[in-house]
């Protein structure tokens, strides 16, 4: 497997970051919106894989079922394509740090355009693909009798934690997120081939789908679709009726404001943190900075 050494990744995203701010405004939005809808075609196969599982009988695993197959969303965004914010946290400060990129137009126009493209095709497959489709509706029966819903109700257990924690908390699980997702971005421009760059994108992702840190795009995939799932006529139904209360089917707590308030503003800031500081500003530091270019280089070679 050929692999970049790390120097040569962190000129790579400098120069990446120059590229990015330099993209039409229509065509950032664009991929903004595909990397959204990719990261939530992610989502959407883990809640279908994991939201069906019995936690008596599967406990954790379960997790790890959902983290395993989460990866799949960002797999596309790197080898198709597409302009997701969290990576574009850690390549457009260190290209900024660099001096490739201005403030103004290379780093904060590129994360709101790529930003509001996020929101768009996130939300889109929520509300289209996965609630309208009723792919999350879906019911299980026992003859006439709805005697599970398990995938909606997985959503809003989903959506109901992620909106009820305090904003220190968002924020730091944030930050461990992004740090993961920006090194699966770094380690994915170090691989030179699709397989390498598939394998090295899975472990980070899977980590933080696992350990349980909060990701923003995916919390706009995964809270909106709660919102839908449980503000449904058919689950609030359920929810009443003696199958739902034997089996704990959570009651909608999470709203529009409290996703806005309590998860996505915090976590963005979080994001921005992760892959910014731990990831963008650290390897300048280390790599880019023109004081220790020569050193780092050594370094790397010796490596």
């Amino acid at each position: 497997m050929a692999l970049k050494s790390p120097d040569e990744v962190a000129a790579g995203m400098a120069q990446l970051g120059f590229r990015k701010a330099a993209l039409p405004a229509g065509k950032t939005l664009l991929l903004g919106f595909l990397a959204g809808a990719y990261v939530a075609l992610g989502g959407l196969l883990a809640v279908r894989a994991a939201g069906a599982l019995p936690k008596e009988a599967w406990g954790g695993l379960a997790r790890l079922v959902f983290g395993g197959v989460f990866p799949v969303g960002l797999m596309i965004v790197i080898v198709a394509g597409a302009e997701l914010v969290t990576g574009n946290f850690m390549t457009q400060s260190l290209a900024y740090l660099d001096g490739k990129v201005g403030l103004f137009e290379g780093v904060v126009r590129n994360w709101v355009l790529v930003y509001l493209g996020n929101f768009a095709g996130s939300v889109f497959v929520a509300f289209v693909l996965a609630y309208l489709s009723g792919i999350v509706m879906e019911p299980v029966r026992t003859g006439d009798l709805v005697t599970q819903m398990p995938w909606a109700a997985f959503a809003v257990r989903t959506a109901n934690p992620k909106t009820a924690l305090s904003w220190w908390q968002a924020f730091l699980r944030a930050a461990g997120c992004n740090w993961l997702v920006g090194l699966a971005v770094w380690m994915a421009f170090s691989a030179e081939d699709i397989a390498g760059r598939i394998l090295v994108i899975w472990w980070p992702i899977m980590a933080f789908a696992v350990i349980g840190f909060e990701h923003s795009v995916a919390n706009m995939f995964l809270i909106p679709l709660g919102l839908f799932a449980g503000s449904d006529p058919a689950y609030l139904a359920f929810v009443g009726t003696s199958a739902g209360a034997a089996g704990h089917v959570p009651v909608l707590q999470a709203t529009w404001g409290t996703f806005i308030v309590n998860n996505l503003i915090p976590v963005t800031l979080g994001n921005m943190a992760g892959a910014g500081v731990f990831v963008g500003a650290a390897y300048w530091y280390v790599y880019l900075r023109r004081a220790e270019r020569g050193e780092a280089a050594k370094v790397s070679r010796a490596v």
